[in-house]
């Protein structure tokens, strides 16, 4: 049995959390956004022998950054309220740049932590503050955030030094990707996969 660091399986059932239930939350997405899908393929195809990876597909890519509540335990009405207060909030921040270089591992992902993260943060707390407009508690902490885009989750004990040997071998230049909106999404996990059907998005100022 080796000591050797290794990932663990990223899709354990987080409280709340079963096959079929809906989830908001607010995040940057990345659909229209080839710069970040070409970067992603790169990585994806150095990551495809590893088992235990689960590669996440363009159309899935996207930065976390506040879980709301599920969609069954929210009423439509506070929602609609966030939703206008975080129109208003998010009106006063410019649309910014960010980078993606090299990535990172976690132990329950391969992932880009984002720069810079300053813009981000400002986007996530104008949200967590029109949530608490409408509830008197938000979810998560304001403190300790770090922006990320995950390219692969893991599924099994991986190996950190498996992985590090597959990325060492990309050489790819870094992904510039303008964000203009946050998106108010509807999530679910049921395929081991952060999926949506819908989403909102609400436009920074020049966005």
């Amino acid at each position: 049995m080796s000591d050797e660091e290794q990932m663990v399986d990223h899709w354990w059932w987080r409280p709340g959390w079963r096959v079929g239930r809906r989830g908001y939350a607010w995040h940057l997405t990345f659909r229209d956004a080839l710069g970040v899908h070409r970067l992603a393929d790169v990585y994806r195809q150095a990551l495809k022998e590893i088992a235990g990876l689960d590669p996440v597909p363009d159309m899935s890519l996207h930065l976390t950054m506040q879980h709301v509540g599920f969609t069954d335990e929210v009423p439509d009405e506070d929602m609609r309220a966030m939703v206008s207060a975080a129109t208003r909030r998010l009106a006063l921040l410019p649309a910014f740049e960010i980078v993606l270089d090299r990535p990172v591992i976690t132990r329950e992902a391969v992932r880009w932590d984002v720069t810079p993260a300053e813009p981000v943060a400002a986007v996530r707390l104008a949200v967590r503050q029109a949530i608490a407009e409408v509830w008197p508690q938000v979810r998560g902490r304001d403190e300790g955030f770090v922006p990320h885009i995950s390219i692969a989750y893991s599924n099994a004990a991986v190996p950190y030094s498996t992985v590090a040997a597959a990325l060492q071998a990309v050489d790819a230049p870094p992904a510039c990707v303008r964000i203009e909106n946050a998106d108010l999404i509807h999530q679910h996990r049921d395929r081991r996969m952060y999926e949506w059907e819908e989403s909102t998005p609400v436009w920074l100022a020049n966005g």
